[in-house]
């Protein structure tokens, strides 16, 4: 089991470092593209690795297993995450899409670190019963295989599952930015340790009146930031296509924009908490509208914008320009 394991660990040199140093060319791997090919492939990794693992955790422990056997699965999922990363580098993102790529990639990456660290964690405690750091390793090498079995087919799922992740974040700031205001306290002040708090006991942790005149907005862009991810998911799900090169890169697009909404969404949260430097608060919500405005265009100039959808993108472009009005107005002395 040793040497199957130290010959796992070999892959850290071989396929893991070589997809850790960044994304596969645009063009991909150059020859034709098999898309039935590509997800067997990647199944076929899933199902090695899955393998290896369930050895390792089964018993008797692996120090006791048969060295053949244990040799023969760590040389196949040896094989495998090669034909994986293989097969990453040979996928062609302008074709297929951008978001796809990276979701693929995080995947084998994962599955591929999983190994690794169940392979370490075999060297470094080859007992008669699985250590709980091999235990754990096996966990998490189970939990990367669902991850890569569960990948979306293509560009447009992938972008769905982006933005279903993000709109999450943003959901969950935009609750507890309200349960803080419903409570009248600083949000982050709960979350704090006993000596941060202590230390921090002469800090005004209440919101003045000039402060409390920018929440509304603030809440309002945020608001805002949560209805624009929600029907831009809801688009793209009706009318996300991928039949062409041109649909692919407008997903793409839509991705890369919408990308920027929660991180902005989160520098405008934090700036609220007390006491607010209201300064730094009008530069994070215009930052927050400029991004809204952003992903409001791409989706406007996108194949996912019919018609009939055109109205809800201007009422929440108008929605984002009346609570930056807001800010601006009450901020007006700070600069």
């Amino acid at each position: 089991m040793e040497a199957a394991a130290a010959a796992l660990v070999g892959l850290r040199g071989a396929a893991l470092d070589g997809l850790r140093g960044g994304p596969a060319p645009a063009e991909g791997g150059g020859g034709g593209f098999e898309r039935a090919r590509f997800w067997e492939t990647l199944g076929a990794s899933s199902q090695a690795a899955t393998q290896l693992s369930l050895a390792a955790a089964r018993q008797p422990p692996p120090s006791l297993q048969p060295p053949q056997e244990l040799e023969r699965l760590s040389g196949a999922a040896q094989r495998a995450v090669r034909a994986a990363a293989t097969a990453y580098y040979e996928l062609p993102r302008r074709k297929v899409g951008g978001a796809l790529g990276r979701a693929v990639h995080a995947a084998v990456v994962a599955v591929a670190e999983g190994l690794l660290r169940l392979a370490e964690a075999l060297l470094r405690a080859p007992a008669r019963t699985p250590s709980p750091e091999q235990l754990v390793s096996t966990g998490g090498v189970w939990e990367a295989c669902d991850r890569l079995a569960g990948l979306p087919r293509d560009n447009r799922g992938a972008v769905a599952a982006a933005l279903a992740s993000w709109l999450g974040i943003v959901r969950d700031a935009l609750e507890e930015m309200e349960q803080a205001l419903a409570e009248g306290r600083d949000p982050d002040w709960d979350v704090l340790e006993d000596e941060e708090a202590v230390s921090m006991g002469n800090r005004d942790v209440s919101w003045s009146e000039a402060d409390q005149r920018l929440l509304g907005p603030c809440m309002g862009l945020v608001k805002a930031a949560k209805a624009c991810l929600k029907k831009l998911l809801q688009a793209v799900k009706a009318r996300g296509q991928v039949e062409t090169a041109e649909q692919v890169a407008q997903l793409d697009d839509l991705a890369d924009a919408a990308g920027d909404v929660s991180p902005s969404v989160d520098e405008l949260v934090l700036s609220t908490y007390p006491p607010v430097n209201q300064l730094t608060l009008r530069l994070n919500a215009a930052k927050l509208a400029a991004v809204l405005k952003k992903v409001l265009e791409v989706t406007r100039a996108s194949h996912v914008c019919s018609p009939s959808e055109e109205s809800w993108v201007q009422f929440l472009a108008g929605a984002v320009d009346h609570n930056m009005d807001k800010i601006k107005g009450f901020t007006q002395g700070v600069l």
